[in-house]
């Protein structure tokens, strides 16, 4: 008999994997785990709040549309040992309409809580790039966050971005002076052979 986890597996595919994650396409049954594990106020004390349900269900669509427009998107990050949802870690084309990184090619990451300093998003995030890298014809990949979110800004330089301030910005969803407004932007550089 399947668990529940590797049943989701047979409908979702596996795009990226680690020693220990797998990075895969959603599936409707992700939906539950998302809420539960990515929508507290931990995970989401950066980025605006916890979510109603409804948007919730447009972020999970939004997930969905990017990866069939564009092949690509924040995947599921599994742990291969038991099936466990960690949270999320892929590519997107950026869309923040008047900024300097609006269609980029960017990467984010968001982790439940006690997925938190065991090296996940770390290995999911250089995952997730060697696959820009290979299938990707872009010269760059650019990752943003609020000036605050030390956690997200030290990933960023332990995977070898380098900080432009030139590209960082005030994010349009958020009105001026509010805190989650202004943004900075790290690159990661295509590795040259």
């Amino acid at each position: 008999m399947r668990s529940p986890a590797q049943s989701r597996r047979l409908m979702a595919e596996t795009v990226a994997e680690t020693e220990r994650l797998a990075l895969r396409t959603w599936d409707p049954a992700d939906r539950a785990e998302y809420a539960r594990h990515l929508n507290t106020s931990a995970v989401t004390r950066h980025l605006g709040g916890v979510q109603s349900d409804e948007e919730l269900a447009a972020a999970f669509d939004r997930l969905e549309r990017y990866q069939r427009e564009h092949g690509h998107t924040f995947w599921v990050v599994e742990r291969k040992s038991d099936g466990a949802v960690l949270g999320f870690c892929g590519l997107k084309v950026a869309d923040v309409l008047g900024s300097p990184v609006d269609g980029e090619i960017e990467i984010g990451w968001r982790l439940r809580e006690d997925a938190w300093g065991q090296g996940y998003a770390k290995e999911a995030a250089e995952a997730a790039l060697d696959w820009a890298w290979a299938n990707l014809g872009v010269e760059r990949v650019v990752a943003f966050t609020i000036p605050i979110n030390t956690e997200s800004r030290r990933l960023m330089e332990r995977l070898g971005m380098v900080r432009r301030p030139d590209l960082d910005f005030a994010h349009p969803a958020f009105a001026s002076g509010h805190p989650l407004s202004q943004h900075v932007t790290y690159v990661a550089e295509r590795p040259r052979r």
